[in-house]
């Protein structure tokens, strides 16, 4: 599945769950998101602190794969907590976000990404 970059994803009716963003940024002001889920509108998705230089956001979305990037003080930069990302037509990249169809779709993703670590026998 291709990302939309240019259309907010997902139509009426669709299902919605939940993601959480975060981001460890202990000298930053203000912190948004913009991503093909906004518009790529870098105010309209704020973060909130919640101590410790951690801000995070719990919000909504439907399954499927999301491009977006982290816009701190008014800088934009990639997720350093994403497990994806993509090259951008800027020369830098966005972080991908999938979003699971169910609890065991997002299970298997997680898996999919643990390292794999092999034991004595």
């Amino acid at each position: 599945m291709k990302p939309n970059r240019n259309k907010t994803p997902g139509s009426a009716g669709a299902h919605l769950y939940p993601v959480r963003f975060e981001l460890d940024h202990p000298t930053a002001k203000a912190v948004c998101i913009a991503g093909c889920f906004n518009r790529w509108n870098p105010n309209s998705t704020v973060l909130f602190p919640s101590g410790g230089g951690r801000w995070s956001l719990e919000s909504v979305l439907p399954a499927g794969l999301y491009e977006y990037r982290m816009v701190v003080d008014g800088e934009w930069m990639t997720d350093p907590s994403a497990r994806d990302s993509v090259p951008n037509p800027y020369g830098s990249r966005n972080s991908v976000l999938k979003v699971a169809a169910s609890q065991t779709a997002a299970h298997l993703n997680a898996a999919e990404n643990l390292p794999f670590e092999s034991s004595p026998h």
